[in-house]
């Protein structure tokens, strides 16, 4: 950078020393970027503002009975069973676990998943592949369970999966029970979708490190793993709101740049 504000004429000489302590004290790192996407769904604020009402238990603009209840829903593709070539040593005093870095592929599960986001309950499969039907087993566990099965309604929040998109899926699960009300966020908002949070936390928690010597084991402790979490949490304290909604999307209306990632 120093060459190049010398080459081009800005400055007449300047050191390496200089442009650094100027980088610094403006806090600025060129050699750092980050991926973000444009929200480009014309429909973006009304979907996802129905996501946000939901999470403050409103539908509509009304309140929510009891009997109603708000299920985030997704599925976590092709985790993987790796068995390592030599067996994990466990911690010891000042010195970490050591997992081997080779490892044998002993297949892969499609983990789909609902969490009843005012209740802090998990309900998960796993299947092979994913698609329509393995996603309407996991909507038929759920509203076969007590609330649900005695509820009002049921408020299925999703993404725009292929299982879950589009008028289609609406009249399927219509079809199935007419309690059930399917949600679908806009395009490139899956981080609004709780579901996700809870996908995070599953992947810190319980599958690293990755260290399966079958698929029968990692669906053992995914299932091990939904138990224990619902032994200790709570609710997610989800603090974006529809006015945080307005801001973010009238900063790139303007041009503006603004700190919320919108990741697929």
């Amino acid at each position: 950078m120093a060459r190049e504000a010398c080459r081009s004429g800005i400055v007449a000489s300047v050191s390496d020393k200089t442009v650094w302590r100027w980088l610094h004290e403006d806090a600025i790192r060129p050699w750092q970027h980050r991926c973000w996407i444009f929200p480009r769904d014309p429909e973006f604020a009304v979907k996802a503002g129905r996501m946000l009402d939901l999470y403050a238990r409103r539908w509509n603009g009304r309140w929510l009975r009891e009997d109603e209840f708000v299920v985030s829903a997704d599925e976590k593709t092709s985790i993987q069973a790796r068995a390592r070539i030599h067996p994990t040593l466990p911690p010891r005093p000042g010195a970490p676990a050591l997992v081997e870095h080779e490892y044998r592929r002993c297949g892969a599960w499609a983990y789909i998943a609902a969490l009843d986001v005012h209740r802090a309950k998990v309900f998960g499969l796993c299947e092979r592949k994913t698609g329509i039907e393995p996603f309407d087993r996991l909507v038929d566990r759920v509203m076969r369970k007590h609330p649900y099965r005695d509820a009002r309604r049921v408020f299925w929040v999703v993404d725009n999966g292929s299982s879950h998109r589009g008028d289609r899926a609406v009249r399927r699960l219509q079809a199935k029970d007419k309690r059930i009300v399917l949600v679908q966020g806009p395009v490139h908002a899956s981080w609004l979708n709780q579901i996700e949070i809870y996908f995070s936390i599953v992947e810190r928690k319980a599958l690293t490190p990755n260290d399966f010597p079958n698929l029968e084991a990692l669906a053992e402790r995914l299932f091990q793993f939904e138990r224990h979490y619902e032994s200790i949490a709570k609710p997610f304290e989800w603090k974006f709101t529809r006015d945080d909604l307005n801001t973010m999307l009238n900063k790139h209306k303007n041009g503006g740049h603004s700190p919320m990632r919108l990741a697929a």
